[in-house]
């Protein structure tokens, strides 16, 4: 049974696995009875979540799940917060690694001539300030609806646009609900990607 969110309402349509169709990994023994198990990717999300949510008036499975595809599959901290984590303790350096919070996907961080965008709520709630459906453009078209760059086309150059585009859209509304339920942040200082 699937909760959906705030609501509280029990609501099997809600739930990310019903937008999910196809062949069952479960011919994969590894994936066995895992692969589609939205409960436990919802669960982990929130667990690994480096921030505070703020749950009130969002969809709480959807929150999750953008958690875990964010923190656990996408890797949107390498990119979007400066430095990416705790100088004491940094992954790259071989310790455990702990995501810097404080600047958490407030971008930032240097890519040559281009400089990782704020993807924090706005003053509105808005993740950098786009509705759902500038959100999924901008992830389908890897259009720059904010034209930072024109010398170098209308198309963003860092982001992984090509790869995110052919997400399932409930995970594009995952991720979304995610970035609306974290904390603002305003960039850090850093001089490189992974820092």
């Amino acid at each position: 049974m699937w909760v959906s969110g705030a609501r509280g309402e029990a609501n099997k349509n809600d739930s990310p696995s019903a937008h999910y169709s196809g062949q069952r990994a479960s011919d994969v023994d590894v994936c066995e009875g895992q692969c589609d198990d939205f409960q436990s990717r919802i669960q982990k999300g929130l667990s690994i979540a480096p921030v505070p949510l703020n749950l009130e008036g969002k969809n709480g499975d959807l929150v999750g799940l953008g958690s875990y595809l964010v923190n656990a599959v996408a890797g949107c901290n390498d990119c979007h917060t400066c430095p990416s984590y705790d100088p004491n303790d940094n992954p790259y350096k071989g310790q455990p690694g702990k995501i810097n919070a404080r600047d958490y996907l407030a971008g930032g961080v240097p890519f040559g001539p281009f400089i990782s965008r704020n993807i924090t709520p706005d003053a509105s709630g808005k993740p950098a300030g786009m509705a759902f459906e500038e959100f999924l453009h901008v992830m389908r078209t890897g259009e720059d609806i904010e034209h930072e760059h024109p010398q170098f086309g209308p198309l963003l150059q860092v982001r992984p646009w090509p790869v995110y585009r052919h997400m399932d859209e409930c995970d594009i509304r995952a991720i979304y609900e995610y970035l609306r339920a974290i904390p603002h942040a305003e960039p850090g200082s850093c001089s490189s990607p992974g820092q």
